[in-house]
């Protein structure tokens, strides 16, 4: 899949400067509720091989283009990937990851208006009990009434 519809379309979506975090993308055309819009591309590797490659920036070592496929795999967008790995995140996203038989798609989750940046909930999971210190390793920028303040999930409660 790629960022048009088809050739005959003009493109739907373009990466460029982000107001919430470096680089991101951005609706060229109103998209409606529940459309595919890109495929989350790059090399699969096991999770052992990206936990080597780790970090891709030693200024910056949280932040990867990993996305998370099962308990064996991982997209590292940083090698092959495309305009999906500058998505950012949101607590109150327009979009959503939707894995299918390995491969991973965002989808709109509401009807995007034209120059709305694109993001959705990255969901980060960390086996560790979440400290103050944690949670700032992982900061959140997206600006939502309902910002936690963090890219890192809620923990489930039992």
């Amino acid at each position: 899949m790629s960022e048009t519809t088809s050739p005959k379309t003009r493109r739907r979506i373009q990466v460029r400067k982000s107001g919430v975090h470096g680089k991101g993308v951005f609706a060229l055309v109103d998209i409606p509720k529940g459309e595919k819009l890109i495929e989350y591309v790059g090399e699969v590797i096991t999770w052992k091989e990206a936990q080597r490659r780790h970090p891709w920036n030693p200024e910056d070592p949280n932040h990867t283009f990993y996305f998370h496929v099962d308990e064996d795999r991982v997209i590292d967008a940083a090698h092959g990937g495309n305009a999906s790995r500058w998505i950012n995140h949101s607590c109150e996203p327009n979009c959503e990851a939707d894995e299918d038989d390995g491969r991973v798609f965002i989808k709109s989750l509401r009807k995007i208006r034209a120059g709305e940046e694109l993001n959705y909930d990255y969901g980060l999971i960390i086996d560790e009990p979440y400290t103050k210190k944690l949670k700032a390793e992982y900061p959140c920028w997206c600006g939502s009434k309902s910002c936690r303040g963090t890219l890192l999930a809620p923990k489930r409660r039992r």
